[in-house]
């Protein structure tokens, strides 16, 4: 399992450092916003700027790919969102289909490829 996955020592690092702290700040939002409308203009500003902010990486990671993603060429780069992005619209823009048809489509071509 150790070489599929990795160390272990890096993997609980990761979980301490980089997970759970998150998790903290997630869980104190759910708190503070549970009494306010979710029609509320401050609740559409915050959507508004959480989806421009997720644009604009998404753009970033396909225009300057960082790490093993340099080595997928373009194109399946493109196709994965196009085919994530077509899947989010037919699936009543779900996100997480979208996500995982995307994902998909990378990881086959990418294996299809060599």
């Amino acid at each position: 399992m150790s070489g599929f996955v990795g160390d272990w020592h890096a993997l609980l690092l990761l979980i301490v450092a980089g997970f759970l702290p998150n998790e903290v700040w997630r869980m104190a939002g759910l708190w503070f916003v549970s009494g306010i409308d979710e029609g509320s203009e401050v609740l559409v500003w915050v959507r508004a700027v959480a989806t421009a902010i997720l644009a604009g990486v998404i753009a970033q990671i396909l225009v300057q790919p960082p790490g093993a993603l340099a080595g997928v060429p373009d194109g399946l780069r493109y196709g994965a969102v196009v085919a994530g992005f077509a899947v989010f619209l037919v699936a009543k823009r779900s996100i997480f289909a979208g996500v995982v048809c995307g994902e998909i489509v990378m990881i086959a071509g990418k294996w299809w490829l060599g």
